[in-house]
């Protein structure tokens, strides 16, 4: 039986063939997975720093730069313009209360104080003759009453007379009646003279009250138009070191203008300016400390102002133990305000990597040292030397802190 005889040739090129294909299969599949296809950037390593990552006390805190202020501030205002004539005090002279700090001049309140007391004067001479005027007119009628009654005593004197010729029938009735009219009409007049008198005295008496009572006022208008002229004396209303003042020989001063202030240095706080950042857990009461001459001095937040400006917002703080010896108005301190208690976190030193990542992730050094390569993060507080890190890394793992700027968006970096 025939049998057919394979090409030997043709065998070995299929053979040939299935092997290059396994080979080119298995070379991608070494490419795909076995090769690093991440971006790498070559740097210098002594060009970076480089940082453990600890797990320690995380202190929650921040820094601030504080000014001395006083506790208690006394504005000095105008409270009548003028212009200035003459300053007897220069600014960081210590004052007393009462003392004149500089004066005003205002011909318009000399001129005022004039007009006022010639119209005094004048009311004066009104109410002085209305009340002689008043007097004599007591006087004529108190004279018409008397001489009503003296009249009436004589008619009386008559009528009985008649009377009693009228009953012997020696004169007429005509005549008896006449006495008796003339007598009762007396009585009359003297009855109603003396009701005017009580009348006119009530009037007398309401038209002094006033009069007096217009002279009062005016009187109370003169002490106060002295009193602005007073006010023109600029003085401190407490002891007490002067501050700014905003005030020069010859300037015109308006009414309300704030001239400076009077610092009562008594005691003292501290004001600082901090970052907008931390808006959200500044509040009062918490506490926070200063250092001098190797001292630490506690202080309290007193106040918290809403407003921000500039990306920052101010605090008040005040002492609340022993204050720093010679303590002055304008010193500046470094202060540590305290965020919360300490606890046991994963933590990296800060540096200018956070600037570029925002927290989100940071190169990782291998530990052969050889090469570093991007890792997400996951960071919480921070205080002024250290991020805390939630997610990520692990203690003793090495990271690369310093500022990614010139790094771009690779993803390893081979140190050299």
């Amino acid at each position: 039986m025939d049998r057919i005889i394979e090409n030997k040739s043709k065998k070995r090129r299929r053979i040939l063939w299935i092997s290059l294909s396994v080979l080119v299969v298995t070379f991608i599949v070494y490419l795909l997975f076995f090769t690093d296809h991440s971006s790498k950037l070559n740097v210098e390593r002594d060009k970076l720093t480089i940082s453990d990552v600890i797990e320690a006390e995380f202190l929650d805190y921040m820094t601030a730069t504080g000014n001395v202020e006083p506790l208690t501030t006394v504005y000095l205002d105008a409270v009548e313009g003028g212009r200035v004539e003459k300053i007897l005090i220069e600014e960081g002279s210590m004052v007393n209360a009462g003392d004149i700090i500089l004066r005003l001049t205002n011909p318009d309140l000399n001129l005022r104080i004039l007009t006022s007391q010639a119209d005094l004067a004048e009311q004066e001479n009104r109410l002085r003759d209305t009340k002689i005027m008043m007097e004599q007119q007591r006087i004529e009628l108190r004279r018409q009453i008397i001489q009503y009654e003296f009249d009436l005593i004589k008619l009386n004197r008559t009528y009985l007379a008649n009377k009693t010729l009228f009953n012997q029938g020696l004169i007429s009735e005509q005549e008896y009646l006449l006495s008796k009219e003339n007598a009762e009409l007396t009585q009359q007049t003297i009855q109603l003279f003396k009701e005017k008198s009580v009348q006119d005295s009530l009037f007398r008496a309401t038209q002094v009250k006033s009069l007096e009572g217009a002279l009062d006022r005016m009187q109370d208008n003169i002490e106060l138009v002295k009193d602005k002229l007073e006010s023109l004396n600029v003085k401190a209303p407490v002891t007490g070191q002067l501050g700014s003042l905003e005030a020069e020989i010859g300037q015109t001063i308006i009414s309300g203008y704030r001239l400076g202030q009077i610092h009562i240095l008594d005691n003292f706080k501290v004001t600082a300016q901090i970052d907008e950042h931390w808006i959200d857990r500044i509040r009062t009461g918490l506490p926070a400390t200063l250092e001098r001459n190797d001292q630490n001095f506690n202080l309290n937040i007193i106040k918290v102002y809403p407003e921000v400006r500039g990306g920052q917002f101010q605090v008040d703080m005040e002492f609340s133990g022993v204050k720093p010896d010679n303590i002055r108005t304008g010193q500046t301190y470094r202060i540590n305000v305290e965020l919360g208690q300490p606890i046991k976190a994963l933590q990296v030193l800060k540096g200018g990597f956070f600037e570029s990542t925002g927290g989100q992730w940071i190169y990782v050094v291998d530990p052969s040292g050889q090469f570093a390569i991007k890792r997400t993060i996951r960071t919480g507080r921070m205080n002024p030397r250290y991020y805390e890190i939630l997610e990520g890394l692990q203690p003793g793992e090495k990271v690369v802190v310093s500022s990614y700027t010139s790094f771009g968006n690779n993803d390893k970096l081979i140190l050299k």
